[in-house]
C-alpha cells in the first residue's frame, strides 16, 4: 500500500527556501507507525528539524520508503486509478536515495 500527501506546500513555499526546510508540514507519529510501505509528500520530509532523520531511518527499518520533494500532486487529486513507479537515478554527493516519481493514468483507455 501507498499514499501521497498533498499539502500544496512545495508550490506555495518554493522548493529550497529556509522556510521550505524548516516549516514544513509533518505527519504524526501513529501515521508514521502505519503498515504504509510508500510514503510520498510534497514537502522536504515527514518530520522536520532533528526528528527527520530518526523517522527516516524508523521507516528504512521497517521497509518503508519515504519519497520527499514532490511536484504536480495537485494533477492527481481528482484521478480515480492511476500506478506510481520509481527509478532509481544515480548521484554523487546527495543525501538520500533520489528517484524519478512517475504517474501513469488511466483515462479513456488510454495512459496518459
Amino acid at each position: 500500500m501507498f499514499v501521497l500527501f498533498y499539502s500544496g506546500f512545495i508550490e506555495s513555499e518554493g522548493y529550497g527556501t529556509v522556510n521550505y526546510f524548516t516549516k514544513h508540514p509533518q505527519l504524526s507519529d501513529e501515521l508514521i507507525r502505519s503498515e504504509i510501505s510508500l510514503t510520498g509528500v510534497d514537502f522536504a520530509g515527514i518530520r522536520n528539524g532533528v526528528e527527520h532523520t530518526p523517522k527516516d531511518q524508523y521507516c528504512a527499518d521497517r521497509g518503508v520508503f519515504v519519497i520527499e520533494n514532490l511536484c504536480n500532486l495537485e494533477k492527481l487529486l481528482h484521478i480515480d486509478e492511476f500506478t506510481v513507479n520509481t527509478y532509481p537515478m544515480n548521484f554523487s554527493d546527495v543525501t538520500g536515495l533520489p528517484c524519478r516519481v512517475i504517474a501513469e493514468v488511466v483515462k479513456n483507455e488510454a495512459i496518459l
